[in-house]
């Protein structure tokens, strides 16, 4: 969903065409995305039109970035340690 949303905003209906669920299915999914902010919501008449909310998404990448920069950090004590280890053993 949140694929064919970076394209342009849509419907449940433009969503639930070529996605293997209902309808219902879909909507479903929009409500728990709107909960946590991932997608926004307009409505024109009786059309509700979602789309991506960048200024989340933005927010998780910073996150998920931020674990990523965690991770090497920790490998790379890691390997500093292994080295320091193997040394002293060769001495």
């Amino acid at each position: 969903m949140l694929q064919r949303l970076r394209r342009r905003p849509m419907t449940v209906g433009e969503l639930a065409e070529k996605l293997p669920v209902t309808r219902p299915a879909v909507s479903q999914h929009l409500k728990i995305l709107k909960q946590a902010r991932l997608v926004g919501e307009r409505r024109e008449g009786t059309r509700h039109y979602f789309n991506l909310n960048a200024e989340t998404l933005l927010d998780l990448r910073t996150f998920v970035d931020s674990l990523w920069e965690d991770a090497v950090a920790s490998l790379a004590r890691y390997i500093a340690k292994q080295k320091r280890k193997r040394r002293h053993l060769d001495k």
